[in-house]
């Protein structure tokens, strides 16, 4: 099956409604007409912060979508407008074909939310919480659904065991079966794994796998870029509001034109951009100054052809290179590639530290 087009987050405008969205290929979707998610032009401001700034998505019933940004991306504030939660200043949403904004109750129905931080009762046991939040939604709230709920997050040995005594990641396993008592169309989940150790991390997205596989479409943020290209069957990757890449991890990164990144720390004299480009298989090359010290990036078609010229210029400048390797080319290079600026988790932690002069080429 095809890939789908670059920019497949963007609506094709018809004249009423939210509708003719290029469908993307997903074989572990369903087959639907219509998008289970769609948002058009969508801008959400705080003050003079603009948080949201003409957001356009689409998600299709049976997907993992993610949305990848450092903190402050607007991926929170995005998750909020689509549960209702939050109205836009501007722009038209839909979930499940309904609009949030007028009809919040009816989303609510329809969708299972698990938030950043969920504070739950420390005295009671899994399943005297699960039951508890399902007799809230006024659904099945029977033993065998209860027992089936912690089943599908991985959590049936801890039924009788109080909130309070579980780790970390069971209780963000715990929280995800919670937004999924009311068998949800769609389950939001908010930075689900955010503080996680890598162990508990990789079981939760196998959760997360099993979710969809029992037929619940699943909208995440995520600032992890490993997550994001090991879980998600597409992505939209956000900066400062905007969505500024979104299809399948593997065709972001194909999109760049290259298959790898040669890094390298540069002692002595410099080298310039034109010297850099003009190596065998460079496609862009960038040289950054920190503390006195010069650092390259290029990103290669040929990664042995781009070492090989590299070792004969630098040989030949008389100039030595540390910690020289190469990467295969990764969502982070995307976001740089996208921006112009490197990925952090933490955005106000960028802002805090000292820019590096960059020449990029």
């Amino acid at each position: 099956m095809p890939r789908p087009a670059p920019g497949c987050c963007r609506a094709r405008r018809s004249r009423t409604t939210l509708q003719h969205h290029e469908r993307p290929a997903v074989d572990a979707r369903p087959a639907a007409s219509e998008p289970i998610i769609a948002a058009r032009h969508v801008v959400k401001r705080y003050g003079g912060t603009i948080a949201v700034d003409g957001l356009d998505l689409t998600v299709w019933p049976g997907e993992i979508f993610g949305i990848l940004g450092p903190n402050g991306a607007g991926k929170t504030t995005t998750l909020e407008m689509l549960e209702g939660l939050r109205a836009p200043d501007s722009g038209e949403l839909r979930v499940v074909g309904i609009d949030p904004v007028a009809h919040p109750e009816q989303v609510h129905r329809l969708i299972g939310v698990q938030l950043q931080t969920t504070a739950l009762f420390d005295y009671l046991n899994c399943a005297e919480i699960v039951a508890l939040f399902a007799s809230l939604y006024g659904a099945d709230a029977s033993s065998a659904r209860v027992e089936s709920l912690l089943a599908l997050v991985d959590l049936q040995e801890k039924a009788r065991a109080r909130v309070d005594a579980l780790s970390g990641g069971q209780k963000q396993r715990l929280a995800v079966a919670l937004a999924l008592v009311n068998s949800p169309r769609i389950t939001f989940l908010d930075e689900p794994t955010t503080g996680l150790d890598p162990v508990a991390r990789r079981n939760l997205w196998q959760t997360i796998r099993d979710i969809r596989a029992a037929g619940t479409t699943v909208l995440l943020t995520t600032h992890y870029m490993e997550e994001a290209e090991q879980l998600c069957d597409r992505i939209a990757i956000m900066d400062r509001g905007k969505v500024i890449a979104c299809d399948t991890p593997r065709a972001l990164i194909a999109d760049l034109g290259a298959e790898a990144t040669v890094r390298a720390d540069v002692e002595g004299a410099a080298l310039s951009l034109p010297e850099l480009r003009s190596l065998a298989g460079v496609v862009e090359a960038e040289v950054s100054a920190s503390d006195g010290r010069e650092s390259l990036e290029l990103r290669t078609t040929d990664t042995q052809a781009t070492l090989i010229d590299l070792l004969e210029l630098t040989r030949a400048r008389g100039v030595t290179l540390s910690g020289l390797g190469a990467s295969q080319a990764t969502l982070e290079d995307v976001f740089l590639a996208r921006t112009g600026h490197r990925y952090e988790g933490n955005v106000e932690r960028e802002t805090a530290e000292a820019p590096k002069r960059r020449r990029r080429g």
